[in-house]
Parts: C-alpha cells; structure tokens; sequence
C-alpha cells in the first residue's frame, strides 16, 4: 500500500441503529486494523424513543464513537430535527455532518463530493430535498476549470436513473428507481467511486467507462455500490471496506487501468466536447417521463426559465421512413411474410432468404432504421433480448451464435444470426478466420471490448462491418471505400468454419417457397421455448 493510500468504509442506511454499526465497525478494526474514515449514505438518524435515546448516549460523550464518521443529510421530514446547521458541522465528538452539498477534501488530498437529500419533485421544496439549484451549487465550481478529471468518491443517498443499463442486475426491477439529477451528477463529475443508499439492498455494478472507445483518451472507471442497511434481516451487505490512493497521487498508467469486466457509461452518449456538453448527456430515453434538470454551467444558470416546461430529452421519434420500397419494413408489401419466424413489439425475427444454413436466421427492427446505431433505446432493448433468445436456441441445439452486421449499401438494418455447429471450431478459430480474410483484402478488423456500445464508437450513417461472437468477444470495421457484401457469409462459407463456400452468396442458395416455409416451421417449433414475444 503506498504512503498516500486511505482505508475507508462506507456504510448504508444507519437507521439509528447507530451502536450495532459501530461495534461493527469495533471489530472489523480489531481484526484488520484501524481505518481513517466511515462514510455513511442514506437514513442515518432513526426517530423511535428508542433511536432517539441511543443518539443521546453519543451527542454527550457517554458512548464513544470508534472511527471519524461522515453523514449524510436529512432524507424525510421527521430527520430534520437532527440536522441544525444545511451547511455542516460536527453533530457529536467524531461524527460529522457534511452539508446539503459540496466537496470535502481531507488531508492527503482525497475528494469527497456530496449531495444530500431526494430529488424534489415539486416547488418549493421540502427542506429534506435538493434542488436544481443544489445541482448546479455542486457541479460548476467543480466543471469550471478545463483541469477537472474527476474526483475519488461520489456520496448521494438516491440512485442514479438508469444505473443498470449495460450492467449486471440489482436483482430488482430498478428502471422506476433513481434520480435523473443524481445520474447527470455521475456523469459529469465522473467519480472513481459512487456510493448510494435508500433502496435497502446491496448491489455492486461492473465498472463503467467514462470516455469513448476509439474515439477519447481513456480516462478511470467509475464503481457504483449501493449499500443496504444497517441490521437487515436478508443479512445483505451494509458495510463496505476498501483502500484508496486519491488521484492527485497516483500514476497516471494506474489511474487508467481498464478491468477485464469494465461496461459502457450506463448514462447517456457523451457530448463531442466531454463535460462541455452542458449537461445533456444524463440518460436514456427510460428516464423521459422523470422531471429533468440539466444546466448551462457555462453561464452559470438554469437552462430553463420558471415559465418553462424541462423538454422532454430523447423522446422515442417515429423512425424515418424508407426512400423507396424495403424488403425488410414489416409494413410494407415487399416482405416476404412467409419467412417471419417471430414478431415482437419493435423487432422482428425472419428466416434469412438463402440461408447459410437452416437455422440461419435475420434480426430486424419492424419500423424502418439503416442500422443499430439508429435504433431507439426501446428497439435495441427488445433487439437485445432477441439475440440473447437466439443465443440460448443455438446453444441447446449444439451450436456457437455468430452475429453480424453490414452498414454498407443498405437501406434497413439486417443483423443476421449464423450457428456454427460447437464440433466444427473454437470461437477462437472462427474470430482468427474473420481476422486472417480480413487481412487478405485489406480490411482493419479492430477487436473492441466486450460491453461496447456501436454507439460509442459509430454515429449514425457510418457505414461499418460489424461482428459479435458467443463470448461476446466483438471485432469491427469502419468502413471507408468499398467493401465486399458477401464478406460476412464468405467468412463462415469457408473452409475453415462451416466448409460450404458453395454458399457465399444468398442468390446461389434459393429454396422453394414450399421449401421456405418447411424451413420457418422447423425453426419456429424448435424456438418456440425461447420466444419471449409468446410470453408477452
């Protein structure tokens, strides 16, 4: 550990339970040594006579407190009481009351920003609340200058809005959850660590990126922990212990150490001028129906008058419509409808016309969209959900999925499915065949993380190639002159995967319509235990 490291806890909803925390906290130091701080989000004080005695015992001095403690605010009407002073101070010997907001910095240089509070949904609000104007108090000294990188911990007892979004699961349905203040803070503030309460449940989130692959400098990660609270009876963590070294002290090259399991910013695209994009890079279109405050923090100033309604950022458009006639727009008297296998609420499943092989098949958005980069965020959520229903069907039929995308000389996106049976190769052998064809024609395949979102890295009307295999291992092209159309098929066609180069182009492998329609109902019955739109 280096000489500028802090050990740190971090705990969840106290809740008054204020003497089974510190004797916690008693004998974790005795069995790992001391620690320099606890941080605490969420409920601290409770308001039973109970409670309330107990608070007693420490504001006096009867009861000593074991480590230099941090609160919280208030978060309801019947806590204010406990809080005298909105901007800080020293409730009892050890235990300190942050403020409503602001940035704490001890010693060694380690940051703290805070908030405290729920998001208010009314005005004026209750004193137990933060506002836009809290908001903005916090960010704009902070984003004023063009050093600002980051800060070591974020502390606010709400979640952020839309957290989950590319990571692994709170185990709650969490999309009604959160606040959209406390996400465009995450954002922009970009905290090494965020810690959060009030939901009553443990929930440690993957790492998430705060830059753009391919296109930023890389910059640290970001932890989310969501803390329980203190004494739960689903014994869930409330305690969270961990040693950190500030990031004014550290190497850069450690600083910026991207982990194996690191995801996509969980919040919006960002900006092209990164926390300059005043804002408005907060979230997805799931967070569209929550009151939404975003600031010029420029100017210093609230982006909306008081006569003004907040627009409504991201609201779900009509796609565009199709030039011309599409094969592939659900609506239109072009598809051929007999080769639909699945039909859901924005995407649809078909048969691909000239499979590679039978259970070749094309997923597709039902309104008109050129490519994934131009989806909706509710079309790539059920998008999403039907790669994960293919995958699983192909891997109980014995088969690796191999998912590709051409953003080339098409009009309506097309991301075609292809199993490869687990006996034929390794999904190492079929990335190095994309890799080595690649190379033969002079096309740069660039392998990109595993969690990166094409949004990230395309803007709409690139054109790009694009590949996902079975462990999620992701390989991309941008294209820039011409590229060969069946180079998708021709990789799998080949020797080395599938061995039926006969099969290179669709046009040479036509079925019968009786043939067709043989095919769709033996992929069909065979899906239908995966086919989530039969549950809906």
């Amino acid at each position: 550990m280096g000489e500028h490291s802090l050990r740190v806890l971090v705990c969840g909803d106290v809740e008054g339970r204020i003497s089974v925390l510190f004797n916690r906290v008693k004998t974790i130091q005795k069995k790992s040594g001391e620690f320099d701080m606890l941080l605490c989000v969420g409920k601290f004080f409770g308001c039973s006579p109970e409670a309330q005695a107990e608070w007693e015992e420490y504001k006096t001095g009867a009861e000593k407190v074991p480590i230099q403690t941090y609160i919280l605010g208030a978060t309801d009407q019947e806590s204010l009481k406990f809080f005298p002073d909105e901007d800080g101070c020293e409730l009892a010997e050890k235990i300190i009351y942050l403020g409503r907001k602001g940035l704490f910095t001890a010693v060694s240089g380690f940051q703290v920003a805070y908030l405290s509070g729920r998001e208010s949904c009314q005005e004026p609000a209750p004193a137990y609340c933060f506002t836009p104007k809290d908001v903005e108090a916090l960010m704009a000294p902070l984003l004023s200058t063009s050093q600002y990188k980051g800060i070591d911990v974020l502390l606010t007892s709400e979640w952020p809005k839309g957290i989950a979004r590319y990571g692994n699961s709170p185990g709650f349905d969490c999309h009604s959850h959160g606040s959209v203040s406390v996400a465009n803070i995450a954002h922009m503030l970009k905290p090494r660590y965020h810690f959060a309460g009030l939901e009553g449940t443990y929930y440690e989130r993957l790492p998430y990126r705060n830059h753009m692959v391919l296109r930023d400098t890389t910059e640290h990660v970001t932890r989310f922990i969501a803390l329980a609270n203190v004494n739960n009876s689903s014994k869930k963590k409330y305690l969270y212990a961990f040693s950190i070294t500030p990031m004014k002290n550290m190497n850069p090259e450690d600083l910026l150490k991207q982990p194996q399991d690191v995801t996509e910013n969980p919040y919006k695209t960002f900006g092209k001028d990164g926390h300059k994009d005043k804002g408005k890079a907060a979230i997805q279109a799931e967070v569209d129906s929550s009151p939404q405050f975003f600031f010029d923090l420029s100017k210093q100033r609230k982006r909306h008058s008081k006569d003004e309604k907040p627009c409504h950022l991201n609201k779900p458009k009509r796609p565009p419509q199709p030039m011309g006639p599409c094969w592939f727009c659900l609506a239109s008297p072009e598809v051929e409808k007999h080769l639909v296998v699945s039909i859901g609420t924005h995407c649809y499943m078909a048969v691909a016309k000239g499979s590679l092989t039978p259970n070749h098949v094309l997923i597709l958005p039902i309104g008109h969209y050129q490519s994934v980069v131009d989806l909706a965020s509710e079309v790539i959520e059920e998008l999403e959900e039907y790669k994960s229903a293919v995958r699983k069907h192909f891997k109980s039929q014995g088969s690796r999925c191999v998912m590709f995308e051409r953003n080339y000389r098409s009009q309506h996106l097309q991301l075609q499915a292809v199993p490869v049976p687990l006996n034929k190769c390794t999904t190492e052998d079929i990335k190095e065949a994309f890799i080595v064809q690649a190379e033969e024609k002079q096309i740069e395949l660039l392998q990109i993380p595993e969690h990166t979102d094409l949004k990230q890295i395309a803007q709409p009307g690139t054109p790009y190639f694009f590949v996902e295999l079975d462990t999620g291992e992701k390989l991309f092209h941008r294209i820039t002159k011409s590229f060969p159309l069946q180079f998708g098929r021709e990789v799998l066609a080949s020797e080395s995967i599938l061995n039926i180069p006969c099969h290179t182009d669709w046009r040479e492998c036509r079925y019968t319509r009786e043939e067709e329609e043989t095919l769709v109902r033996n992929f069909r019955d065979s899906f239908k235990a995966y086919d989530f739109t039969l549950l809906k």
